[in-house]
């Protein structure tokens, strides 16, 4: 596969720059082996049927983005990847001149110190905990395709009602389109709901760079399953359930974490895993998705699980349906190309 194979026109004015009013009404585009029905988000309880496993990733946003200037007095913007320790972080670094090592970054009323470089990234020593000083001093990463500032709107919006466990640099954006009251409506028809955790890191957002495909390298990211989410999956498939997995991190996740019999392990790990079409699913039958940036691994991600027709169709139907794309942008439940191997 070609990185050119996965491009498309997107007008500008396409690009969703704030969330629907509420969060279950965006717009849901059912894809079902090339039908396609256009549906409200609210409407997803009646897609799926009793005894089916909704996973969600319940990861939460960092105020992960911090300005400031080195001690010597030039500009420095730091994007934290990854907090590695109570006061070490692995970041983006963007300044006039790369650092070096033992250079002192002022940022706001904190301190850190660069250690040493990492591949793309510098290894950071803060003068205090990392989440404090992010807390205290961060904004929240949005999309370089969002052009205003972080507001009060976004430091609630960019975050899933069921975020728990801080270290992402971007949302889980699937999940942004449910509240509680859907979640509620999902349990009362008996549709099960399980977590697991994968923290997006800042390579989310860099292009892929190489034409042929086989060339590119993913960037690590850390996740883990739950036991009571590998039981739950066990226990849905034993029954006939089918296994929703609600995003992409989820689908990495789960997929993963998945042995090559389809069984589901607990535990904690990283992943580097790059989907392309031909990719052999063996845990996900459905996928909730958002609709992605051209030329992006998560585009190749989904027509790997939808089949490149299908989604290159369904994406052709969007833009003319005038719906919302990437992060505040409406949504997809997709159905699986090819059975599970």
């Amino acid at each position: 596969m070609h990185l050119s194979d996965f491009d498309f026109e997107l007008p500008a004015e396409l690009i969703a720059q704030h969330p629907s009013v509420e969060r279950t009404a965006s717009r849901l585009l059912h894809v079902a082996h090339g039908a396609l029905a256009d549906l409200r988000f609210d409407a997803l309880p009646g897609l799926l049927a009793p005894g089916d496993l909704l996973v969600l990733n319940d990861t939460r946003v960092l105020r992960a983005r911090l300005r400031g200037a080195k001690a010597s007095g030039g500009r420095v913007e730091v994007l934290v990847e990854r907090v590695t320790g109570e006061r070490e972080a692995l970041a983006q670094l963007r300044a006039s001149k790369p650092p070096r090592p033992g250079t002192r970054l002022l940022l706001g009323s904190a301190g850190a110190e660069v250690l040493e470089r990492d591949g793309e990234f510098w290894l950071l020593r803060f003068d205090a905990p990392v989440l404090d000083v992010l807390e205290r001093e961060g904004m929240l990463p949005l999309p370089p395709y969002i052009t205003h500032a972080p507001d009060a709107e976004d430091e609630r919006r960019y975050q899933t009602v069921y975020a728990r466990d801080a270290g992402s640099v971007a949302a889980p954006t699937a999940g942004l389109h449910f509240d509680e009251a859907l979640l509620a409506r999902l349990h009362e028809r008996g549709v099960g709901i399980a977590c697991v955790t994968l923290h997006v890191g800042a390579g989310t957002f860099q292009p892929v760079r190489v034409e042929d495909l086989s060339q590119h390298r993913m960037h690590a990211e850390r996740y883990e399953v739950p036991a009571a989410t590998a039981r739950a999956i066990a226990d849905a498939r034993a029954a006939g359930g089918r296994i929703v997995a609600v995003g992409t991190t989820t689908l990495r996740t789960l997929e993963s974490a998945a042995g090559e019999d389809g069984t589901v392990r607990a535990g904690a790990g990283e992943t580097r895993l790059f989907v392309t079409p031909g990719y052999r699913f063996r845990v996900v039958e459905r996928l909730v998705t958002n609709f992605h940036l051209p030329r992006s691994t998560l585009l190749m991600l989904v027509s790997a699980f939808g089949g490149i027709e299908p989604i290159r169709a369904a994406y052709v139907h969007a833009i003319a349906q005038r719906y919302r794309f990437f992060s505040y942008g409406d949504a997809m439940l997709v159905e699986r190309e090819q059975p599970l191997g």
